[in-house]
Order: C-alpha cells, then sequence, then structure tokens
C-alpha cells in the first residue's frame, strides 16, 4: 500500500501537477494581498504575533514573494529556489495558525487576502499541511524534468 503511495507521489507527473496548482494558488493569494495591503496589514495585525512597526513591511513584501514564487514554479524555472520559499512561507503559515487556535482567536486566515470570510479553523491548518506536502514533493522531485519545455 505505501509502495504505490510512494510510487505515486514520486511520479514526474505528480510534481508537474503540484507544480501548477501551488503556483495558481501562490499567484491568487499574492494578488489579492497586493490589490489590498492595508486589509492583509489588518489581518496580520489581528494575529498578535509580531511587533507593530512589522506588520506593514510583511504587508507589502510577503505578498510580492508569493506572487514570484507562484510565477516560477508555473514557469518551471527555478523550481527547488521557489519550492523552498513556499515550504517556508507554509511553515510560518502553520505555525501562525496552530498559535492562533491555541489562543482560541476567532480571526480570519488572510490566505487569500481579506474579505474571504475564512476564520482560523482545524480544516485550515489541513489544508496548509497538505500544501506543505505538495511543495516538499516538488522540492523533491527530479530538477532536470521540465515539463514547461517538454510540452
Amino acid at each position: 500500500m505505501f509502495d504505490f503511495i510512494w510510487k505515486f507521489l514520486a511520479n514526474k507527473y505528480m510534481s508537474v501537477i503540484f507544480r501548477l496548482l501551488l503556483g495558481i494558488i501562490f499567484i491568487w493569494s499574492g494578488v489579492d494581498k497586493i490589490i489590498q495591503t492595508e486589509e492583509f496589514a489588518k489581518i496580520i495585525s489581528n494575529y498578535n504575533l509580531l511587533p507593530d512597526f512589522a506588520i506593514n513591511l510583511l504587508a507589502i513584501v510577503l505578498p510580492w514573494i508569493e506572487f514570484v514564487a507562484g510565477l516560477l514554479l508555473i514557469s518551471g524555472l527555478q523550481n527547488k529556489s521557489s519550492s523552498f520559499i513556499i515550504l517556508g512561507l507554509l511553515t510560518v503559515f502553520t505555525l501562525a495558525i496552530s498559535i492562533a487556535l491555541l489562543r482560541g482567536l476567532d480571526i480570519e486566515c488572510g490566505c487569500f487576502g481579506s474579505n474571504r470570510g475564512r476564520v482560523i479553523a482545524l480544516p485550515i491548518l489541513i489544508e496548509d499541511i497538505f500544501l506543505f506536502l505538495m511543495a516538499l514533493q516538488v522540492f523533491l522531485s527530479d530538477k532536470r524534468f521540465r515539463p514547461v519545455q517538454s510540452m
């Protein structure tokens, strides 16, 4: 059973699917946050994890990192680097959501910007873990396979 799952996930075509899905998700997420920077800053502030001086800087920089990493994944360029960046982002997001859940905060997650009404809950944490596993598969996959060039 586990052998089948490993072969399925190690398949180079799964890497392409995961790469494209992650790229789309992070581009979509980044663009929405870029457009609504002020609202995103309020969402970051609601987590009560960062000092005030860091909130605006993060609200400006983070969406662009998401956007560029997503573009690089879709293009097939710098798969290793962009999936590593996304792994780092997802680690931070997962920790922030976990802390908010443990503190019992009733706030929007900010996953796709503001005005989405997605309140922090266990399904969002599970979603981030699955995204992390997808990014990990892309990071560990054979970097020589370039589907953009071969398709």
